[in-house]
């Protein structure tokens, strides 16, 4: 059997471009990751290497292990482990093992845990709530990543200058739910928690929030602006948020995750209210488990498995070869009524 060669040294380019048929030139840039080379060329290139002997480069070798990566922020939040539920279930409906890779505060950073996925060979990487949804990150890391031929689709946000498939809920449809639900029960005192505004979701829910202010309560952009407070996604984030627009006079509170909504209950209650009867609060996500709270949480669903499902199979597309138009996929969420909103108070 002949022995497995050490990666072509400059002398051996010739060899591999004849084989395949290009320039030394392209297979240069194959071998370096470079971009430029159609995706047949690449194939071409490595197909070559397979051929005369040559072990591929660590980051080219064939990505017939069947693993796909799924980059997530931290699990506290209930709604990334139920996308990571969905996914992992779809993906090994299809054969393919997920690689689950979270990213904790002080832990590994993205580009981390992306490097560490195309080092193991992964087959595509799902990227959830990442650094493409930040408006101040550097969008050429998702181009290098493409330039090394590995497919990946990205949740949860969105850039222009990325072209890839995006999956994202319909964050300012959401924002016109949940108004027009409150303003229905006679609120006109309502407020915004969302997350830091560099977030394309949270510009996003500024906007669908600004824009049924003005369409159901007649606000201009800058009274809408007044109503809306940044913090953490987080439960004691929703805590102080909602605390500032009580002091605004809020009487109901749109929360951008269910994690701030059930702080919005807690600094409801810290001030002495009671939820609903005198501060309504709506959340985002429709978490696992949000219905059994106290009181059971109103909040805006967002299409978990159909996001997930499609995340899997835009992934699976472009890994067999076929991809879909760099485009982004938008879902639309749905209000569900519990019991933590009723109706305004009595001018």
């Amino acid at each position: 059997m002949r022995p497995v060669q050490s990666t072509p040294m400059t002398a051996r380019l010739a060899d591999i471009a004849a084989q395949a048929g290009v320039s030394e030139a392209t297979v240069s840039r194959v071998l370096n990751g470079k971009p430029g080379v159609a995706a047949a060329t690449r194939e071409s290139v490595l197909a070559a290497l397979d051929v005369l002997g040559y072990e591929r480069p660590v980051r080219l070798r064939r990505r017939s292990a069947g693993l796909v990566g799924l980059i997530t922020p931290e699990l506290e939040n209930p709604i990334f482990p139920a996308l990571a539920q969905v996914i992992g279930q779809g993906l090994t409906r299809q054969g393919y093992t997920p690689v689950l890779a979270t990213q904790t505060p002080g832990g590994s950073t993205e580009d981390e845990l992306t490097e560490m996925l195309v080092d193991r060979g992964v087959s595509g990487i799902i990227f959830v709530s990442g650094l493409h949804a930040d408006t101040t990150a550097d969008m050429q890391r998702y181009e290098q990543l493409r330039a090394q031929g590995v497919p990946f689709v990205l949740v949860n946000g969105f850039s222009p200058k990325v072209q890839a498939p995006f999956i994202s809920p319909d964050d300012r449809a959401a924002m016109r739910l949940a108004v027009t639900h409150l303003a229905s029960l006679g609120h006109t005192g309502i407020g915004l928690a969302v997350g830091p505004k560099r977030f394309v979701p949270v510009l996003r829910k500024i906007e669908g929030f600004r824009t049924a202010m003005q369409e159901r309560l007649g606000l201009t952009p800058e009274e809408a602006e007044e109503r809306i407070q940044h913090s953490l996604y987080t439960l004691e984030g929703g805590q102080a948020a909602a605390s500032a627009l009580i002091e605004r006079g809020c009487t109901a509170i749109v929360c951008a995750s269910d994690m701030m909504a059930l702080g919005a209950i807690r600094a409801a209650r810290r001030l002495g209210l009671d939820v609903p009867r005198d501060i309504s609060v709506v959340g985002f996500d429709d978490s696992p488990l949000i219905a059994f709270t106290d009181p059971p949480l109103t909040t805006i669903r967002q299409p978990v498995t159909a996001m997930g499902q499609a995340a899997v199979r835009t992934l699976l597309e472009e890994v067999g070869g076929t991809p879909a138009p760099p485009s982004e996929f938008v879902f639309m969420p749905e209000l569900v009524v519990r019991g933590s909103t009723a109706s305004g108070p009595r001018p």
